[in-house]
């Protein structure tokens, strides 16, 4: 409780501080963002939680912080620093296997540029996630909750990485040495580094394409399984009003430690957003995951974790920084994974609606 009211005190003083003065410096800039949201399950979950797979948006018929947090970001050209510390049901749910403190942290990198010619740099800490399109933020994405993908993927990485961009900017190149999958402290017993790459290339204003991938092990050295992940994706804005995004992670994990047998994890997500008029949006989803083996989310059924998603969202921006939103969401899955009072059902219907701020 004293670790939670000492959150907010610092949420809020800084808050107010940062509203007067977003900019200390040329080279320092303070930041924030907050959302609130309401969410209502149509099963009716008794503990007033959302599915176990999913991390943000995850509380039943109540009003709640999603994520907010306060962010100071340094850079002169040749040093930068970005600390972020949040609150919300976002930090509760995603960074339970943290521990003390290093719940409430969003972001604790430091980075040196390399290269007085070349946009080369080394950064360490903890900082966001190469895999995806989508963020914890979620007024930077295209739908108010996450894609399963999303949500079962890491949000945010602990190591360093090596990060090159070319001078038109159009294509950028990194490699990552990493603690883990989502992890700030490695797994207790694991003796082993994770690594990573990434691709992403924006030839045009109008087309982004992105290809990361992971690879690492999971549990103690005594039982650890490999697991390597990939995940593509493309932005094509289309029209002046109609965009795309498509996406598609595929990943393997050992059954056991030196066995050559492997569970296989299929997910594609297709999201179209139109923008009807200046402060008005919509967007559509519909996005697949199959993990029938339980690598990364287990259920104990037949056929394991094959759900398929379907949503809809309406966006209204009052102001630039301010953000409204409603959606309706419906999961459906080959088995009874998902409570209904007191038994199981394949059906998981969702509305939600979120109120989104950043200065």
């Amino acid at each position: 409780m004293k670790k939670l009211l000492l959150a907010a005190a610092i949420f809020g003083s800084t808050a107010t501080y940062a509203q007067d003065s977003i900019k200390k410096s040329s080279d320092l800039t303070i930041s924030g963002y907050a959302e609130l949201y309401y969410g209502f399950d149509f099963n009716r979950p008794v503990n007033n939680t959302r599915p176990g797979f999913v991390y943000s948006h995850n509380r039943h018929n109540e009003v709640n912080l999603n994520l907010g947090f306060i962010k100071a970001n340094y850079d002169n050209g040749n040093i930068r620093a970005n600390l972020a510390l949040m609150a919300g049901t976002y930090a509760n749910a995603n960074l339970a296997a943290e521990q003390g403190v290093l719940k409430n942290v969003f972001e604790a990198n430091a980075g040196l540029k390399l290269s007085k010619t070349s946009n080369l740099w080394l950064d360490a800490g903890v900082f966001a996630s190469h895999i995806g399109f989508e963020s914890a933020i979620s007024k930077d994405c295209w739908v108010l909750t996450r894609n399963i993908s999303s949500e079962n993927t890491p949000y945010y990485e602990t190591g360093a990485k090596l990060t090159y961009t070319t001078n038109n900017g159009k294509l950028t190149l990194t490699g990552l040495y990493l603690n883990g999958w989502q992890r700030i402290n490695r797994v207790d017993g694991n003796s082993k580094p994770a690594g990573g790459l990434q691709v992403y290339y924006k030839p045009t204003d109008k087309v982004t394409l992105n290809y990361s991938n992971y690879l690492g092990t999971e549990g103690a050295d005594s039982v650890r399984v490999r697991r390597f992940y990939h995940n593509f994706y493309g932005i094509f804005q289309l029209t002046r009003k109609l965009g795309l995004t498509a996406g598609f992670d595929y990943g393997t994990q050992q059954k056991a430690k030196d066995s050559n047998e492997e569970s296989h994890i299929i997910s594609p997500v297709v999201i179209a957003r139109y923008q009807l008029a200046e402060k008005w949006a919509v967007a559509g989803r519909f996005e697949y995951y199959k993990d029938k083996n339980g690598a990364i989310i287990a259920t104990g059924t037949t056929n394991g974790f094959q759900t398929k998603g379907y949503s809809l969202n309406v966006d209204y921006a009052p102001f630039s920084n301010a953000l409204i939103r409603l959606e309706g969401k419906v999961y459906d899955s080959k088995d009874d994974i998902f409570a209904r009072q007191n038994t199981l059902t394949n059906h998981s219907p969702l509305v939600t609606t979120s109120f989104a701020i950043s200065f």
